[in-house]
């Protein structure tokens, strides 16, 4: 029998006695009296001709129970809580939360809409996973918040605003400038500067926001080095407990009254509140009391979370909720 791979014959054999009979490729090889070294380009052909259809049974990867008890008990929009393997790194959950919570994000977008998009080590692999629909024409991304330090990393805004603009063939308005500038005087000048003052007022104007939710314990300001630890004692005893978009606010979800918050460039926390759809991605059980302040205040609107997340969050549920 001869061994080309267009020999609808022999592509019938290989892939009947591996998937169906379970022989290995050797045994597979043998019978059929070609080279293992075949055999996987053989089986690949055999499924781009349609010869073999592999179907898998539809996986659930949302936890609809918790989903239903996170929207009822603290009044979310939409709640989406991802099931995860045990066992994972933080960067593994990350990603795993990220696939397969794009296509719910990418669904939310509509035509010629305006999203607000921060960043953050979740939303790089988000920014990867999401797919427009065909219909979904005319997005204007713009980036929430500066750049944290002069290098551009891969989970920075002005990265991600770039892939999903690409993906989405969108139109991308950048913030290519600091988050944190030296004083207030600073930022009033640049903010007047007639580029920034636009996409100032183009964020005060989005329909949908996709953000995360720092602590103080755990952000990237504190990771790239734009915060110290006296900026961090600081930030305590003025009540911090969570940062949006490098803005740090109380149990209440109120902006902290602290010299940071007239020197950071990014979305303000009030345009937050107003904004019709806030989306907060969250990765990992240590954000409990920084996204429950959020929700108080109004800052977040629906929220994104692993199952383990989502039980801590349930558990420092106060009865407000």
């Amino acid at each position: 029998m001869a061994d080309a791979a267009d020999n609808d014959e022999l592509l019938l054999l290989v892939s009947r006695l591996y998937y169906d009979d379970g022989l290995s490729q050797g045994d597979v090889a043998r019978m059929a009296n070609v080279s293992q070294a075949k055999i996987s380009r053989l089986l690949a052909k055999a499924r781009e001709k349609g010869i073999v259809r592999i179907t898998v049974a539809e996986y659930e990867p949302r936890d609809l129970r918790l989903q239903t008890e996170l929207e009822k008990r603290l009044g979310l929009h939409q709640a989406v809580v991802i099931k995860t393997a045990e066992g994972c790194s933080i960067e593994e959950l990350r990603q795993s939360v990220a696939h397969f919570a794009a296509p719910w994000i990418s669904a939310m977008i509509r035509p010629d809409d305006v999203l607000a998009l921060a960043g953050g080590r979740a939303m790089q692999w988000l920014a990867q996973a999401m797919k427009p629909a065909p219909e979904t024409t005319g997005l204007t991304i713009v980036q929430a918040m500066g750049n944290i330090d002069a290098s551009v990393g891969p989970y920075d805004a002005l990265e991600l605003g770039r892939i999903i603009a690409r993906h989405w063939d969108g139109t991308f308005l950048t913030l290519n400038m600091p988050a944190m500038l030296p004083n207030a005087r600073t930022r009033k000048s640049i903010l007047a500067l007639e580029p920034i003052r636009l996409v100032m007022e183009r964020l005060r104007n989005v329909r949908i926001a996709l953000v995360g939710v720092g602590t103080l314990e755990n952000s990237v300001f504190v990771e790239r080095g734009a915060l110290n630890e006296n900026n961090l004692k600081q930030l305590k005893k003025a009540g911090a407990v969570g940062e949006i978009c490098g803005r740090f606010f109380d149990r209440q979800g109120e902006e902290c009254k602290t010299s940071f918050r007239d020197r950071v460039v990014s979305i303000e926390l009030e345009d937050l509140k107003k904004t019709d759809e806030v989306v907060a991605m969250v990765v990992g059980s240590d954000r409990t009391e920084a996204i429950l302040s959020a929700l108080r205040g109004g800052l977040i609107k629906s929220l994104v979370i692993d199952q383990a997340g989502a039980i801590a969050l349930l558990e420092g549920a106060s009865s407000e909720f």
